[in-house]
């Protein structure tokens, strides 16, 4: 049984994660109900319901009328290792003869989850990138990428929304920072596509789409936190070593 107080939901999110990743909890299995789990780990209820909603999001939990439940198809893992690989091939993948237009950069306060993530204080800020990627008139991409808010003023291109200055700016992130991507997680699930990601990849609302997370980190904390998607049209891939 957990043995100390989570600085936030994502603790606990990554803990019942864990435990259906490893086979520990076998698709099907119900969990306790939020109460129960609040009780153990010593946190609000509602802290609890935002660790549970966001596995339901990743697609590892299932709710109904009776509880909530290990999806039927569980995830399977890689290596921290493997997992920064993979997601560096996929983001890699995306701007291979493409183009990527950013439509916003600013310092805003982030939504509370996106917060949490980062460990912020209550009315912290953060860099917020948005961008479309595609070929041709083809729209491939859109995602939000959000960045510690003192990077901005090592990386004056994290707030530049001119032509061109989105390619490779995670790189020009670490060598200014002098961070080093240690840890990585990627998720990703099928879903439909609504009003706002609709519009900017120019397909109809309730179209069906890929939907991407990824977060680097090291030991400092989290260095990039994204969210993507693509039209059904497309497809990524990647190869990785067992």
């Amino acid at each position: 049984m957990p043995s100390k107080t989570p600085k936030t939901w994502s603790v606990i999110a990554d803990h019942y994660r864990q435990r259906i990743l490893s086979g520990e909890l076998e698709p099907g299995a119900k969990l306790p109900s939020n109460k129960e789990i609040a009780g153990r780990w010593n946190v609000a209820v509602a802290t609890v319901s935002r660790a549970l909603q966001h596995l339901q999001v990743e697609g590892y939990l299932r709710t109904s009328p009776r509880g909530t439940f290990v999806a039927d198809d569980p995830r399977v893992s890689a290596s921290s290792r493997d997992r920064l690989a993979r997601v560096q091939r996929v983001q890699s993948s995306f701007m291979d003869g493409e183009t990527s237009r950013v439509t916003a950069a600013e310092i805003v306060i982030p939504p509370l989850y996106v917060a949490d993530l980062f460990d912020l204080e209550h009315g912290a800020q953060l860099v917020r990138r948005e961008y479309i990627a595609g070929r041709g008139k083809s729209r491939t991409l859109f995602a939000v990428s959000w960045y510690p808010a003192h990077f901005a003023a090592l990386v004056p291109d994290l707030l530049n929304t001119a032509p061109g200055r989105n390619d490779g700016i995670t790189a020009r992130v670490l060598e200014a920072t002098g961070r080093t991507i240690t840890a990585a997680r990627d998720d990703m699930h099928a879903r439909t596509a609504d009003q706002r990601e609709a519009a900017a990849l120019a397909v109809p609302v309730g179209s069906s789409i890929l939907a991407l997370v990824h977060r680097w980190s090291d030991d400092e904390g989290v260095i990039e936190y994204t969210e993507s998607c693509l039209p059904a049209r497309f497809t990524i891939g990647y190869e990785y070593t067992p």
